[in-house]
Order: C-alpha cells, then structure tokens, then sequence
C-alpha cells in the first residue's frame, strides 16, 4: 500500500477508483481480488454453518452501547413476540457484503487495511473490531439516507440510537487509543463519508457526548444485568397531533417493544410501520400483527 496515504483522502479516492478503474500501483490488484473472493466465502460460510448456533444472551463489545433496559432484556432472555423478520436478515446480511466491498475498495485505492475482526477485551467483554484504516480503529457502516447523514454531517453522538459510539469507544480502548471513526456508505445511493472524533479533543463540541469511561460503562452494565429489570424506557413515546402516541425510533425497531408496551399495535404506512402505545384517533390504514 501507498506509505503516505491518509484516512483523510479515502473517500475522493475511492470515487477516483471507481471513475479510472485503475487501482494505485502499488496494489496487486489479482491479490485483492482472490482475498475479497475468500472474504466473501468465509461470510457465506458463516451466514449458512450447520452448526452456527450460539447463545446471543450476552453482553458483547458490539451491543454495550444499547440502553439498559434492552440490553437487561437481552442478557435474560425475555421472551418477546416480536421475532426478527426474514428480510430483517437479509439486510443484515447485505450490510456484511457492503462492508467487504467497501473495504476491497479501500485496500484497491491504497490505503492500509489491519487488524481485521481482530479480538478485543475490555473488563472482562469481548469483541471483534472491524479494522483499521491507515492505523485508525475503524467500524464500517451501512446506513439509511437518514442515518448516513448523521455521519456526513458528525452528529451521529448526539443522537446515537444504535449505541455505535461505545461499541467502537470499546475497541480502541482495547488498543490503546483515543482516536476512532466510520467509513459508511449510504446504501441507498452509494454515497460514502468518514467520520473521526477524538477523545482527547476536549475542545470539541462534540467531546460531551462522547466522553466517559468505556471501563465504567461496562463495570455498571455487568452489575445492572444481574438485578431487576430497569424502569427507565429506552426513549420516551411522541405525542403526535391528534393525541396519539407513538414510539420513538430505539424502541419502534426494538423486538422487546410488545414486552415494555403490552397494548403497543402496529399500523401499515406507506413509509413503513407505525407503533402506537395510545390510540385516539384510529389511523385510515391497515393494522399489522406484531408477531
């Protein structure tokens, strides 16, 4: 790979490899090609092994930066009614074929790929981190429109729904750093941004949503895993204007949502479905299972 190149230019030169097609010539393009054939055939194999089961009820890198009380649920195996859908693990798998091919791109336009799923430990959890990208502690994304712009524009702490600024606060703790980022794409498009905040940036206006102790965060959830279930709702429900009431995004995407709502009832939109926790007026369109 090229020495001097820097996570800073990764986003134009990918754009400038997919324009040319010529990858740097520092890079074995044939090499690359047979290890993003491999990667993909150990996904595959990973998605479809007979013997792929595992226990999910825990606590890893990759889920402490949820809310308490989903993750209580999680690591005491609440039952729960809302299973996840087929084409949930589509996505989910689509996600994974995303991320290989984005890091084939960054590898084919110079840059430095390391520490690929290398294992990371803090306090006792373990995880796998992406990678790092010109020796920065990476997490590789694909997002929504909606979500993509909270990378592109760097708020995605002030509003982190999936708990991604811990899972990856995590990771460079376990290796000794400060500094961590995003490559993510908007899947929708192909759009694709970098996002890197810093921890000893004090300065930043940023820094108070990001701050705190990934030790301290584990040690609290290791502890409240153990006693009741917390109290306090992932994120509140949102009046809309005819008194109805709704849940918010964490908890409309949440498979315990028909555990902490029980009357909870779902509505078929054209964008999507809506969940309610209080009906006053009755939505003119199709009411859904939540099953």
């Amino acid at each position: 790979m090229t020495q001097n190149k820097h996570i800073s230019t990764l986003v134009n030169d990918i754009y400038r490899l997919m324009e040319t097609k010529e990858a740097e010539e520092s890079v074995d393009v044939e090499a690359e090609i047979e290890k993003f054939g491999e990667n993909m055939k150990v996904l595959m194999r990973t998605e479809f092994a007979r013997d792929r089961k595992r226990d999910n009820r825990t606590l890893r890198l990759s889920n402490i930066g949820r809310d308490d009380k989903y993750l209580w649920n999680v690591v005491n195996g609440t039952e729960t009614a809302d299973k996840i859908k087929p084409h949930t693990y589509i996505k989910f798998m689509y996600g994974h074929l995303i991320e290989e091919m984005l890091l084939f791109l960054t590898r084919m336009s110079g840059h430095s790929v390391t520490d690929e799923q290398k294992v990371c430990m803090v306090e006792g959890i373990k995880g796998h981190m992406d990678c790092k990208i010109d020796g920065l502690v990476v997490d590789v994304k694909s997002a929504s429109t909606y979500g993509f712009k909270k990378f592109k524009e760097g708020t995605l702490a002030m509003e982190d729904s999936f708990g991604y600024v811990d899972q990856i606060k995590a990771y460079a703790h376990a290796c000794g750093e400060t500094e961590f980022g995003w490559l993510a794409m908007d899947k929708a498009n192909g759009h694709l941004t970098v996002l890197k905040y810093d921890l000893e940036d004090t300065q930043a206006p940023i820094h108070k949503h990001i701050k705190g102790s990934i030790e301290e965060r584990i040690r609290h959830l290791k502890e409240m895993v153990k006693g009741e279930e917390p109290t306090v709702f992932c994120s509140d429900t949102v009046e809309e204007k005819n008194g109805n009431k709704k849940l918010g995004i964490k908890c409309s995407y949440c498979q315990y949502k028909k555990h902490c709502y029980p009357h909870v009832r779902a509505f078929a939109y054209s964008y999507g479905p809506k969940f309610l926790d209080k009906v006053i007026y009755e939505p003119r369109v199709q009411e859904i299972d939540i099953e």
